[in-house]
């Protein structure tokens, strides 16, 4: 294996200071909100793409999929679609056109995570998009996380469903699988934070991670670039003996860029060791917010529609990391979060140059 492959021989990251890097994003990111026409119906429109951006989807590889976590904001008008938008008309009619943009070839479908969807809710989500879309899909909290918590998050006892391979069958793979088809792309299990009873109990949980990993039915007879990725919110997890239950099951490591995870650099020892095998990542929140800032990035950066925090740094290794991958071959699923810089549409543009820039170099 070569040793850049994973992103080892970085270009020399940009300088530290804030207004330096500001200074530095490309100009087509720093746009915070582009002119955005109003449609005089009722339906929503994609922008008009311009030429610099149809080329720059042009330029990148082909096995690679970028896109956002979801698609319901509004604060995306002259990124995505033209016009002002409720959040409830963007999630009945934002996704057919959140496709059609030259840059997002994937889509993040979180609500799964919260409540496990129907056939006929995935089926639905599959008939909006092109024929080469993939979706990634998070599996319900059901089955991912250890405890049953309150509606404010906190957790209030254990959850005797936690890892269950039977709901993970029924409630996540079998419904996605057959409603959305070949158009699952990667089918996330992301484990929640363990209270620290459960971190001591880590070789246990890993038998049980590959009972239920093992049961899961195959995904190429209906998705041939299906691919069961697990991410983990504890360090504590990235251990030899993960990637060896990950192995055997033919599952893989989800990149999680998380203010609770270590750097980007120092997890990719996981995909090394999985190597070889596709890219799934899902760039989630800033460290500048830390571990618990979620609601801290979620005001600060609402209504999404500028960077507060571009991460030059993160755009590069991932570019590094995306081009060792897809440039042998293999597929690459990333969905960036609103919360990653402060607006998902606009990372996902820079992201994508930075990309190109590197396959120029």
């Amino acid at each position: 294996m070569q040793d850049d492959l994973f992103g080892d021989t970085l270009p020399k990251p940009p300088s530290a200071d804030v207004a330096a890097t500001v200074r530095s994003v490309p100009s087509s990111t720093r746009n915070a909100e582009p002119a955005a026409r109003r449609t005089r119906s009722g339906t929503v429109a994609l922008i008009v793409p311009d030429d610099a951006l149809k080329a720059l989807a042009a330029a990148l590889p082909p096995r690679l999929r970028l896109g956002t976590s979801s698609w319901t904001y509004p604060g995306w008008k002259g990124l995505v679609w033209e016009g002002e938008h409720s959040d409830t008309q963007l999630s009945k009619q934002g996704l057919a056109v959140y496709a059609q943009h030259p840059l997002m070839r994937t889509v993040s479908i979180d609500r799964s995570f919260y409540r496990p969807l129907t056939v006929s809710q995935y089926e639905r989500y599959a008939s909006q998009v092109p024929d080469d879309f993939r979706f990634v899909v998070k599996a319900p909290s059901v089955v991912t996380d250890a405890l049953v918590r309150s509606e404010d998050g906190r957790g209030r006892e254990p959850n005797p469903a936690f890892l269950s391979p039977e709901l993970a069958c029924s409630e996540c793979v079998e419904p996605a699988l057959q409603g959305l088809g070949h158009k699952l792309g990667a089918l996330v299990f992301q484990l929640s934070p363990l209270p620290l009873t459960q971190l001591d109990r880590l070789p246990t949980l890993l038998d049980r991670l590959r009972a239920m990993l093992l049961v899961l039915p195959p995904l190429a007879p209906l998705a041939p670039d299906g691919v069961i990725a697990v991410e983990v919110r504890d360090p504590e997890w990235l251990t030899p003996d993960f990637a060896a239950v990950l192995r055997e099951a033919g599952a893989t490591y989800c990149l999680g860029l998380h203010a609770k995870m270590p750097p980007l650099q120092d997890q990719l020892p996981m995909l090394r060791a999985l190597w070889p095998g596709p890219l799934v990542c899902r760039w989630n929140l800033n460290p500048v917010h830390g571990p618990y800032g979620y609601e801290d990035a979620e005001r600060m950066y609402e209504p999404y529609n500028q960077l507060h925090h571009p991460d030059l740094d993160t755009r590069a290794a991932l570019a590094a990391v995306i081009a060792g991958i897809t440039g042998r071959g293999q597929n690459a699923f990333l969905t960036i979060s609103n919360h990653a810089e402060g607006c998902a549409p606009l990372t996902v543009r820079g992201l994508a140059e930075e990309i190109a820039k590197q396959a120029t170099v």
